[in-house]
Parts: structure tokens; sequence; C-alpha cells
């Protein structure tokens, strides 16, 4: 791999210039005013580290394409999208910046997330368990406003019937699982990346700036 590539899949490069383009158009929320930063090292960790994360988000999209492809799935588009989207706090903390900043970003990561989640198949048994062990999830309004204990033997016209809500739970752990289904896929593909110095995983711990999280 030359020095102007950030990280190889299986032979085919990506050139340092689309991570550099990624993060001067994708501003990291909450990165701090550089201006005010009179740590310089610690500024330059801060740096090496959004690069490293930009490099993720940017592999993640072409792994996707990959499988897309490989699925024969519609093509995505052929660029990422060049302005920031919102990322909403919840994806972030149920599935790592990396990952939902790829699927903010991606339309490859969409489309791939999306066929997973078609094929997932959820047992009925599963969604009658998920509502059994679940009450308190399914209270009704009225329940609610007299502060009815759902772990206290509720009367069962206080509980949402399990035929009202049963499509509601299973769409719900087909999503789940499908989220599972693209962590997987992601870390078996992922085997196949080489990385430039300077742009490895943000929680390499060969590298001194590691962070374990994602």
């Amino acid at each position: 791999m030359t020095e102007d590539y950030a990280a190889s899949i299986r032979g085919k490069p990506i050139p340092k210039q689309h991570v550099e383009t990624f993060l001067s158009t994708h501003a990291l929320r909450g990165a701090g005013n550089c201006a005010i930063n009179h740590d310089a090292a610690a500024h330059e960790r801060r740096h090496r580290q959004q690069r490293r994360w930009a490099t993720q988000v940017i592999v993640t999209d072409e792994l996707a394409r990959h499988a897309c492809a490989a699925r024969r799935l519609p093509p995505p588009d052929d660029v990422l999208p060049m302005h920031l989207l919102t990322i909403p706090e919840t994806d972030v903390a149920d599935l790592g910046s990396i990952i939902a900043a790829a699927l903010a970003h991606s339309p490859a990561a969409r489309a791939l997330l999306a066929a997973l989640e078609r094929e997932q198949h959820i047992p009925e048994t599963a969604v009658r368990d998920y509502y059994d062990r679940n009450q308190d999830r399914f209270l009704t309004p009225e329940a609610l406003r007299r502060g009815v204990d759902p772990y206290d033997a509720p009367d069962p016209s206080d509980i949402h019937p399990y035929e009202q809500v049963q499509d509601g739970i299973a769409q719900q752990l087909r999503h789940a699982a499908a989220r599972r289904a693209f962590f997987d896929w992601l870390d078996r593909a992922r085997a196949d990346v080489v990385y430039a110095e300077g742009h490895e995983h943000p929680g390499d711990p060969s590298h001194p700036d590691h962070e374990h999280r994602h």
C-alpha cells in the first residue's frame, strides 16, 4: 500500500483524500473549539483519532457496497452525501458512533441493514415471551395515569392485549436481530481490510492513542 492510501480492501485502495474530504465535510459534533485548546498534544491526539474514526466510516461504506453487490441489491448512490446529517444520540448509544455515522451517511450500509432485517425470522413464541416478560411496556394510558404497578398483578384491562401489540413487538425484535446481524457481518468483513499507519481502528491497542469505544 502506498502512502497515498488510508486502507486497502481486498487489494482495492481507499485514498487518504476520501478520509480528509469526509472529515472536512462532516464535522464531529462536540469535538470542541480547537482555537481555545491550549494543549497542542491533546489536540493532535484528537485529530488522529478523528482521522481513524472517519477511516472506519469510509471503510464501512465500501464494505457495504461490496456486500450489496454480492446480494444483487439495487446499487446505492455513487458517493457519500456531502452534507452534515444529524446522527440521533440514541443510535450512537445503541450502535456506537462509527456504525451510527456509517448508517447515517452510507446508502449502501442502510440498504444492507434493511436487507438483513427482511431476512430475520422471529418465532411467535419469542414475541409472546417478550410480551409476558415486559408487561410494564404495555400498560394502557389509563393505567399509567393511575400509577398502576405492572409487577403487582395488574388487572388484565390495564394491559394492552397481546393481539394488539404482537406485530409491533415482532417488528422491534426483527430490527434488533438485524442490527446484531449487521455487527456480525461487519466484524467478518473487516478481516479483509489492511490499514495504513495512522488510519487504524480507534480502538486498536497497537497504537498509543487507542480508545476502547466505537
